[in-house]
């Protein structure tokens, strides 16, 4: 028998005086109701209630039990008042993952954003350039970049993710402005030690045929490239969020527009459910619209 509901009828019969009663509210036989009781006290081993032909009276067994249902079934009906409300009212904690460059420069601003406009919703956010399994490592949703595999999550694409390439003005003005990946052989290429095969100066260089050689800095952060190319230690090859405000500012130049990377799409990706909480809802909404393919 379900144990949850003859914990109910048994405090049913106790809270109302009868398995009479108790069978009237739960719209059962009351030999059904009695069924119940004697599966609890067979589970139990011991009687709950002793009848007479004019009451029934809990016995020790029952008295300590009783109390134990009572407080389940409050406990319960708690848990269920809560889950009600998040389905409700959007409110609740997010956890979310993103790539570190993105989810620093683009997603962290938009987040403070997201949270002024819904007040009873956290954010945990996770940056890593590590691929993570959305459902295994518990997150609400990921934003991934490049090609998806068939995973029957849900994926609302996103704007592209665009590389650039740039150097500080003084390098130029030191080593020339390298106008083809051809010239990119007599310039000081700084790596990025997490770049895929297809990514980066080798590969740039390969898709025209040319060589130019490994790279005397690499390093497994953008923001430590940048920095070596405002200083003019070499060329950066990053994401365009990185490195666009420095080109528009003049602390970098813009290079190799016409070679660089094809754009990378991107996705937002969550579970699939017919009835998504409203945090995740308002959430999804909120990147689409700021984020959204245009």
């Amino acid at each position: 028998m379900d144990r949850l509901l003859s914990m109910e009828l048994f405090v049913a019969v106790v809270d109302k005086g009868s398995f009479t009663a108790a069978a009237e509210a739960y719209r059962l036989s009351q030999p059904m109701v009695g069924k119940h009781i004697a599966a609890l006290e067979k589970r139990l081993g011991g009687r709950l209630l002793v009848r007479t032909t004019r009451r029934q009276q809990l016995t020790e067994l029952g008295q300590h039990y009783y109390q134990r249902c009572r407080a389940i079934l409050a406990e319960l009906a708690a848990a269920e008042d809560a889950a009600e409300l998040l389905r409700q009212q959007p409110r609740g904690v997010l956890r979310l993952n993103a790539s570190v460059t993105f989810g620093s420069l683009r997603l962290a601003p938009l987040l403070a954003e997201f949270m002024a406009r819904y007040p009873e919703i956290g954010v945990e956010l996770e940056l890593s350039d590590q691929l993570v399994d959305l459902v295994a490592d518990g997150y609400d949703a990921v934003f991934r970049i490049g090609q998806l595999a068939d995973s029957g999550l849900v994926a609302r694409r996103l704007r592209p993710y665009r590389m650039m390439a740039a150097a500080a003005p003084a390098y130029l003005a030191a080593r020339g402005v390298p106008r083809t990946p051809a010239e990119l052989a007599g310039h000081d290429c700084l790596g990025f030690s997490r770049w895929q095969r297809d990514d980066g100066w080798d590969a740039l260089a390969r898709r025209h045929g040319v060589e130019i050689g490994a790279s005397r800095f690499q390093c497994n952060q953008g923001q430590a490239l940048r920095q070596l190319a405002l200083a003019g230690a070499g060329l950066a090859l990053q994401a365009e969020a990185l490195l666009a405000d420095d080109v528009a500012a003049g602390r970098l130049v813009s290079l190799l527009d016409g070679y660089l990377p094809p754009p990378k799409p991107m996705h937002l990706i969550y579970p699939a459910d017919r009835q998504p909480l409203p945090k995740l809802r308002v959430f999804v909404d909120f990147i689409v619209e700021r984020l959204g393919a245009l």
